[in-house]
């Protein structure tokens, strides 16, 4: 992979779930959580709601540490705006409307693997490897 832009990259709920869970390795991935650890508060609250987190102490902990090293992107009137428009124009849930609203506000490219979510958004789309199980 080439130069990673700092704060170039929007990371989707998928794949920072993924990651905490050892579900990837991909070494793109690891580059783009060196310098564009970024991600929306749809991303956070996805993310700490997790059933597990509640039943296990000792993982919530670690998991409230990992996405404290996020920068995270509130739902502004901007981004409230830019999801009504994607809502609108396309099917597509909200929670995934607001993450595409926060890319394109911010000017970020979307790490998802779920390519579908995002494809009609306009956006730069990057994929991530998962490890076979």
């Amino acid at each position: 992979m080439g130069i990673i832009l700092k704060n170039k990259y929007l990371l989707d709920s998928n794949i920072v779930i993924y990651f905490f869970n050892g579900i990837t390795d991909d070494e793109s991935l690891l580059e783009i959580l060196k310098h564009s650890f970024n991600i929306s508060i749809i991303t956070k609250i996805e993310f700490l709601s997790w059933h597990q987190l509640k039943q296990d102490e000792e993982l919530n902990k670690k998991a409230k540490e990992f996405i404290s090293n996020a920068t995270v992107y509130e739902l502004d009137e901007v981004v409230a705006n830019q999801t009504i428009k994607n809502r609108q124009q396309f099917k597509i849930k909200t929670p995934d409307a607001i993450i595409g609203a926060t890319a394109i506000v911010h000017g970020f490219e979307i790490v998802t693997n779920n390519f579908e979510d995002f494809k009609n958004l306009g956006l730069k789309i990057t994929t991530i490897n998962i490890k076979n199980t």
